[in-house]
């Protein structure tokens, strides 16, 4: 948890206005009002990241840090996951967007860790854990099935078709 509030920190000492970016932007309305810091490791400063994807100069650089805040491994998401995707799903909706196309990679790399893990497969669940130890992962298929209208209609131009079918599974689409 150390690691992600200093990267934030050092987010902010880099970009100190992007906070401020996209304040009133509807995609992130609510943001500021979700207690992000009742989540397992994760810090309270989601909001932070989430306007910073709207800086023209720090949306890269945000959308790494927000990627490393909410993933506790390369292997496992933060239970807030479900919290974040809603306003992901927005944000990569907007054409206006810097980080768009790396939002919708990111949300790529989200409906691969939503996926259910395969409970007779005992290599699986030692190295995922199971479904039932992990809730994030059918919350986030429930936010993807929500977003489906976002999840069908991905600039053709941004992801691969393999991407597009991979998120439209997720999302009930195929």
């Amino acid at each position: 948890m150390a690691a992600k509030e200093t990267a934030i920190a050092r987010f902010l000492g880099q970009y100190p206005r992007a906070p401020g970016a996209g304040r009133g932007h509807p995609a992130l309305h609510g943001c500021e009002d979700v207690r992000w810091s009742d989540f397992p490791e994760c810090p309270a400063a989601i909001p932070v990241l989430l306007h910073g994807l709207l800086d023209q100069a720090a949306a890269s650089e945000a959308k790494r840090v927000l990627t490393n805040s909410i993933l506790n491994s390369v292997a496992e998401m933060n239970a807030a996951m479900p919290a974040v995707l809603p306003f992901l799903f927005r944000l990569a909706s907007d054409s206006r967007v810097p980080a768009r196309s790396d939002l919708l990679d990111l949300l790529v790399a989200v409906a691969g860790f939503s996926e259910p893990i395969d409970p007779s497969s005992e290599a699986m669940v030692r190295w995922f854990g199971s479904d039932s130890d992990h809730p994030e992962r059918e919350q986030c298929r429930a936010v993807f099935v929500e977003h489906a209208n976002v999840v069908a209609m991905p600039a053709e131009e941004m992801i691969s078709p393999d991407d597009r079918a991979e998120l439209r599974q997720v999302a009930g689409l195929l």
